[in-house]
């Protein structure tokens, strides 16, 4: 939830302040400021909670918290990579690609009721799912329109 809030707030924010900076509404890029700030949030959980979020991952994949420090520097990358003209599509897609294979350790983790801040099994369960697919796909759609339609 924290995410999704975060997204939105910053995005409308940036928007009316490159109004009151510039004279215009700019949708797109207000959009992508959000999500960067969101991906670099995020990336700050990774740091913050890796052995929670560790338990995200199936048992068969190694390395499980150097996994996590590597997503996070992959949203790091990509919050930045957003902004920078040349790489701009090719982040996008990568981000997009990132969203959708970051579904199945959501899934995984709303099964077993994982609550990743502190590493336990009192978290809200499936019912999490109903919020965070959509959530997911919000993510996917705000990164395509912001950044990859013309």
């Amino acid at each position: 939830m924290k995410p999704f809030i975060l997204f939105v707030v910053v995005s409308v924010l940036s928007l009316f302040a490159l109004k009151i900076l510039y004279g215009r509404y700019d949708l797109k890029y207000s959009v992508r400021i959000g999500m960067s700030i969101m991906l670099l949030f995020t990336a700050l959980g990774h740091f913050l909670f890796p052995d929670g979020m560790a338990m995200m991952i199936p048992e068969f994949i190694p390395f499980k918290k150097e996994l996590i420090y590597f997503t996070a520097i992959i949203e790091i990358v990509g919050a930045i990579g957003l902004h920078i003209p040349q790489f701009r599509l090719l982040t996008s897609w990568l981000l997009i690609v990132f969203f959708v294979l970051l579904l199945p350790a959501n899934i995984k983790a709303s099964i077993s009721h994982l609550n990743y801040q502190n590493g336990t099994f009192d978290g809200p369960g499936i019912a999490y799912l109903w919020f965070r697919i959509p959530l997911q796909i919000l993510f996917i759609l705000s990164i395509y329109f912001s950044s990859i339609k013309k």
